[in-house]
């Protein structure tokens, strides 16, 4: 289902946009997804809505059958700069795939009144999926923002853009989200 409104309240979720993981190699350019991201993150801070911006610091501790090599540089945890980072911005640090399970994203987004997430960020097979999955299970009415977000897969980019996304949300591109915020102002 295209995305057919935005929510009086709702929150931007942007997942791993931190230095180690935009410098792996990806389906789309690391630079355009950002450039989205950020204009999206701009609108929301412009409308006082909520930017929640997660970063990833470990692993679960489940064994698993693909192991995934990365010997990450000091500095992989940090937010990239383009990001722009506010005060007012949330930012949650994730031990595990999704950001709800052990983060205080939940209470975060109740308190806040939340009713819709936007979810953007890297890497669209895990982190941003995970996170949309737990959203819709929370009961928050999900968009996914699909030029907004990259993956190192084509074919788990592909799959979940495909035909787990519109099971469970609202699919949208960075002008729709920027148009139907303008109608706001109207």
């Amino acid at each position: 289902m295209p995305l057919s409104q935005i929510d009086e309240v709702c929150a931007l979720i942007v997942i791993d946009m931190q230095k180690g993981i935009v410098a792996l190699p990806t389906v789309h350019p690391v630079a355009e997804i950002t450039e989205r991201i950020a204009q999206l993150a701009h609108a929301f801070r412009e409308h006082a809505l909520p930017v929640v911006l997660v970063n990833v610091a470990g692993g679960a501790p489940g064994r698993v059958d693909s192991k995934f090599n990365f010997s990450p540089p000091a500095n992989w945890t940090e937010l990239i700069p383009e990001l722009d980072q506010q005060p007012s911005d949330y930012t949650l640090t994730k031990l595990q795939v999704g950001a709800f399970y052990g983060t205080a994203l939940e209470q975060i987004l109740r308190r806040r009144g939340v009713t819709q997430v936007l979810v953007v960020g890297i890497a669209t097979g895990s982190g941003v999926e995970a996170t949309a999955r737990s959203a819709y299970d929370h009961g928050y009415h999900v968009a996914l923002i699909v030029d907004a977000m990259t993956d190192i897969n084509p074919a788990a980019h592909r799959h979940s853009t495909e035909t787990v996304f519109p099971r469970i949300g609202e699919i949208g591109s960075t002008r729709d989200v920027l148009a139907l915020l303008q109608q706001r102002k109207a």
